[in-house]
């Protein structure tokens, strides 16, 4: 047997290790796993080399094993394994130095943007955050004795021979008071399909009743037989690590099934993402039913390194657009820090995002050019992924016009090219300026899209919480084209021809009324606005200028800039129709009680059409109305 001290200056750099080296001390178990995973490969791939003479690779497993009562936790492999100067080297030496070098950087700092991973040896050192001793019993594939290792926590080390007869390595963790959750069988449970689901070798923890088919002579009352087998906790080869020539849909939704068991409805469809150069990245990304709530999306996405789960903050290497869809993406290119949970921005993140963005677009455009139909009934599911990629990145945004669609009240469905030809002849004013009409609710602003209608204009359905900060965008990139609500005027001024109507009332007549409605009608709700317009139009209309109102709902979905229009008092014009006959009636009715009825009576219905009228105001408008019509 030998003792030694590793050689370090920091003092207590065991204190330091539990504290600095991850900031979840969960993740022991995921790295002493990825460890064992990492040393079953290299001994498959000497065999496959033939590297290792005599050796039969064989179907090898990983098992974890707990013992509650001696408070003991092992991780067995049948790996490549060490030799006693492999455990000095690899365990003694670099991982220490490497250590060290990390607590001397970062011992300052909480932790969360630690160095990277790569010094061999310091996930292992993540066992000290659970356990005051650990052991490494461990027999090499060469023809060397096996070692026995230990150290409690301090600088001091043990290492003699042990009587290991079996390739590969166990260790022993003998779990820290405060610490002993990881004696749970539920809690390690837990941790192996969170973070080893998807390992490429399975393991193993404890074993579970599998139910046999009975016999053919069995009755019916007979109990069908069981066997105990053992409890593979990982799927070792995922959707995602196959070639997509070997897959077919339902391969690919049985993965979706098995990643989001909760989730009962079937992807809209998916993306499977496959390269090699400049960096290597492979996943599946699936597309599920959307809702315009953009806030309950996220964190969907998971990501691995060699199948091993690292985060589901995927912000920085997935387009923000895209973290609202579902899937898993695993790349070794990905640099991570010591906790494998943080990014360092570099070029090779953006390289990834540019393309999973690329792969998406043409996925889509795919999908529209072959299935144009099946694309147009997916659109009110997919769209806010879509429009908000169209708002957030310009690649995107370009790739977009071969696939986004302009849905109209009476779902057809046009891309921005077919829509402008389509309207360019009815819908082009005065000035050469080409105006797409829209609403956001086909119920609340029926009457307005029903005016545009009669006059043979297209109305847009344009419903999603970001589309006033994309039209805005829309607008910016086109030539003479502008979005106006169907609300915002009247309809002789959504789009205003050369064409003027004339007035039935004098200038005098006018300025009479004028002065009547102003005394009648709140201020501080309407702006009153006198307007000739068609006899056939409603009398009063409510509108909220387009430009106040964007900038309210930018702000309510962050931006508005320094308007800070949201916090306004909601300001609305009501639109007096000088051509209406009941207009001339308020006009030419004696008394002014009357006339004040029949002004209320009117702004009331305006209310009506434009959902403004709620509560005390509707109760007053029905007894009045009920009254009118005794």
């Amino acid at each position: 047997m030998s003792k030694g001290t590793i050689n370090v200056s920091v003092d207590n750099i065991f204190p330091l290790i539990k504290k600095f080296l991850y900031s979840d001390h969960e993740i022991f178990l995921r790295e002493l796993i990825s460890n064992a995973t990492d040393a079953t490969l290299k001994l498959k791939h000497l065999a496959n080399i033939g590297e290792a003479d005599g050796v039969e690779y064989g179907n090898p497993i990983i098992e974890v094993k707990l013992d509650k009562e001696k408070k003991q936790l092992r991780i067995i492999d049948q790996g490549i394994g060490m030799t006693a100067e492999e455990v000095e080297k690899y365990i003694n030496q670099i991982a220490f130095s490497g250590a060290e070098e990390f607590i001397e950087k970062y011992k300052d700092k909480d932790g969360k943007d630690a160095g990277i991973i790569g010094h061999f040896g310091l996930g292992f050192y993540s066992a000290f955050m659970v356990a005051e001793k650990v052991e490494i019993i461990t027999k090499s594939f060469k023809d060397e004795p096996a070692v026995h290792w230990t150290c409690d926590g301090s600088p001091e080390f043990t290492l003699e021979k042990a009587d290991k007869k079996d390739r590969g390595t166990e260790i022993i963790l003998h779990i820290a008071e405060d610490s002993t959750e990881f004696l749970e069988e539920s809690r390690i449970s837990e941790l192996l399909v969170k973070y080893n689901k998807f390992m490429p070798i399975p393991i193993k923890f404890g074993t579970r009743t599998e139910t046999l088919p009975k016999p053919e002579d069995a009755k019916e009352d007979d109990p069908a037989p069981t066997k105990e087998v053992d409890n593979i906790i990982n799927n070792p080869n995922p959707a995602w690590t196959k070639a997509p020539t070997e897959l077919e849909d339902k391969d690919y939704n049985e993965f979706y099934r098995e990643m989001y068991p909760m989730q009962f409805e079937e992807p809209l469809f998916h993306i499977h993402l496959n390269v090699d150069y400049p960096f290597n990245l492979t996943g599946i990304l699936y597309f599920p039913k959307m809702t315009n709530d953009m806030s309950i999306q996220k964190d969907k996405i998971q990501l691995y390194q060699n199948q091993v789960f690292v985060t589901d903050n995927v912000e920085g290497i997935v387009p923000e657009f895209l973290t609202m869809l579902r899937g898993v993406i695993d790349s070794p290119d990905i640099p991570l820090n010591v906790s494998r949970s943080y990014l360092q921005a570099d070029g090779a993140v953006k390289k990834i995002s540019s393309y999973i963005t690329r792969k998406v677009a043409d996925k889509l455009k795919s999908l529209f050019n072959n299935d144009r139909e099946g694309f147009e009934k997916k659109w009110n599911d997919i769209k806010i992924v879509i429009e908000y990629g169209m708002l957030t990145e310009d690649k995107f945004f370009d790739k977009a016009k071969d696939f986004a669609l302009y849905p109209t009240v009476d779902n057809a469905f046009y891309t921005f090219s077919e829509l402008k030809d389509k309207i360019k002849d009815s819908q082009t004013d005065k000035d050469d300026k080409l105006v797409i009409l829209y609403a956001s609710n086909k119920e609340e602003q029926h009457s307005y899209i029903q005016a545009a209608k009669d006059k043979g204009y297209e109305v847009l359905l344009l419903d999603s919480p970001i589309v006033t900060h994309l039209l805005q965008k829309i607008e910016g990139s086109e030539e003479k084209v502008s979005f106006v609500r169907v609300d915002s005027d009247h309809v002789e001024n959504l789009i205003k021809k050369d064409d003027e109507q004339i007035s039935k009332l004098s200038d005098e007549e006018k300025e009479t009324l004028k002065t009547f409605l102003d005394g009648v009608i709140p201020k501080e709700k309407f702006t009153v606005q006198l307007e000739a317009m068609d006899s056939n139009a409603n009398p009063f209309i409510i509108t909220e200028p387009e430009f106040m109102r964007r900038m309210k709902d930018m702000q309510k979905t962050g931006g508005g800039g320094m308007f800070g229009m949201g916090g306004f008092p909601e300001m609305y014009n009501l639109i007096v129709n000088t051509n209406h006959e009941l207009v001339s009636e308020i006009l030419n009715t004696k008394t002014d009680k009357k006339k004040e009825r029949l002004v209320n009576q009117a702004l009331d219905l305006a209310r009506l059409s434009k959902n403004l009228l709620k509560g005390e105001e509707l109760t007053a408008f029905i007894k009045r109305s009920y009254e009118m019509i005794k």
